[in-house]
């Protein structure tokens, strides 16, 4: 089963003030530590959709073995990113693993867990799960795709959550850790590292 890697980056970070992907964390920017968690648990590829940052985004990625996907849209929403993203994806792909920069709390053991969890069940998406509710890191098999392409606006992955009851859980309490400011990024910074 070949798992490609999916790393959302093209938001325009209203909230954050600056392109929050380019922000740094523990002496990496946010893109380069998705890329860097992904990169070693895909081997088919890793994939970075860009948009309101291209410019830096693509220089913070110099010497990365990534394939960067524009998306010109990205001020539609959060789907325009996952269906660019998709549709740029291998043919020998079985699965998606959908990581966004804005969660970097996450560990490589977080999503070794959930990698392991969907190879238990390939056929079913395979979420983290925090705080009663389900999101990404989140893996989706290649029968789920057709569904991805179909979101509109500001729809992510957690719609098809909603429309598949079945689907594997890995408790992922670093996943609810979502930087939407400056001061939510300098509070991770600070917390011990795990």
């Amino acid at each position: 089963m070949i798992l490609a890697g999916l790393l959302l980056a093209a938001g325009g970070a209203t909230r954050f003030g600056s392109p929050k992907v380019l922000a740094p964390y523990r002496g990496k920017t946010l893109v380069r530590r998705g890329v860097q968690l992904l990169a070693p648990r895909c081997p088919g590829g890793v994939h970075v959709v860009v948009g309101a940052s291209a410019v830096g985004v693509r220089a913070a990625l110099a010497g990365e073995a990534i394939t960067v996907v524009d998306n010109p849209d990205w001020a539609r929403g959060l789907s325009t990113s996952l269906v660019r993203g998709v549709a740029v994806l291998p043919p020998a792909v079985d699965a998606v693993l959908i990581l966004l920069c804005d969660q970097p709390a996450i560990t490589a053991a977080d999503l070794d867990a959930l990698i392991a969890a969907w190879r238990v069940e390939p056929g079913l998406i395979a979420a983290a799960g925090f705080n009663g509710r389900l999101g990404p890191p989140v893996i989706i098999p290649r029968a789920f795709w057709p569904q991805l392409a179909a979101l509109r606006g500001d729809q992510g992955a957690r719609s098809l959550l909603e429309w598949h009851t079945e689907h594997t859980t890995v408790a992922m309490p670093h996943a609810a850790l979502d930087v939407d400011t400056p001061e939510d990024l300098a509070r991770l910074e600070a917390a011990p590292a795990q």
